[in-house]
């Protein structure tokens, strides 16, 4: 009798610039060692492989007619991971930028369907109202939205100069994007966070279960809590200082 071989699994991160170390790049990786059962591939698009971990899989950012501009408003590059690739990218497909912190087992991210599946975010920011698509983590089948670059291309100042930011391109021009369940994902900003005035007094806390996946977004950074700049590393009125307990065990622990 035959044994039927699992669908094949690919997480994909980008580093471009200097904000993100390829430190993070080897902290997600070995996140998705703990976090992943079985095998998968791991590939890294880059403009600087050095120092990322030799089991990484080490590509050039994906052309398609930007500008270096692109490069830094909007995180236009991340479109380029739908690209058919020649088969680097294999079966079920899950981005994840490099400032995000897993939790627990990430497995049922790679089983909810969907040609594209994101966050929403509008429950962190509004009681109501529609879906808000984020894309610090997203799931979709490799090369299944080649399409959509080749849309970009062909009228790239246009959508760049109406969305401004690659995830609300996404949001305007995929039909039937599907999202993570609620408390899958959530932020660090919203979740984790001590509220105005406590913040003062106490760290950030933790996320229990149901979080798979912690997001940061903006500032502050996980280094931010790991190895802290003197005084606020929070924006102003909210305020956090020195180092945060569990961000730094998890930092330790996957490097």
């Amino acid at each position: 009798m035959s044994m039927l071989s699992k669908p094949e699994k690919t997480v994909v991160c980008m580093k471009w610039g200097t904000l993100y170390s390829s430190t993070y790049v080897n902290v997600l990786f070995n996140a998705c060692r703990k976090h992943i059962s079985g095998s998968f591939s791991f590939v890294c698009f880059t403009d600087d492989p050095t120092g990322l971990l030799p089991q990484i899989i080490k590509q050039p950012i994906p052309e398609f007619g930007l500008d270096l501009a692109h490069y830094r408003h909007g995180a236009w590059p991340k479109i380029g991971v739908f690209l058919q690739h020649q088969g680097l990218l294999k079966g079920r497909c899950l981005f994840i930028d490099l400032d995000t912190v897993l939790l627990q087992s990430i497995d049922p991210l790679f089983s909810i369907e969907g040609d594209l599946v994101c966050i929403d975010s509008r429950p962190w920011r509004y009681k109501s109202g529609p879906p808000r698509t984020m894309t610090s983590i997203f799931a979709f089948d490799a090369g299944a939205l080649n399409w959509i670059v080749s849309h970009l291309s062909e009228n790239r100042d246009k959508f760049i100069s109406h969305y401004g930011i690659e995830q609300d391109f996404l949001h305007g021009e995929v039909p039937g994007i599907r999202y993570w369940p609620e408390g899958w994902v959530v932020s660090f900003k919203y979740h984790a966070r001590q509220p105005l005035v406590i913040d003062r007094f106490r760290p950030p806390r933790k996320p229990g279960s149901p979080a798979k996946v912690l997001a940061f977004h903006g500032k502050p950074r996980p280094i931010d809590l790991i190895e802290p700049p003197p005084g606020n590393w929070d924006i102003f009125p909210h305020y956090g200082s020195g180092k945060v307990d569990w961000m730094v065990e998890y930092w330790k622990s996957n490097q």
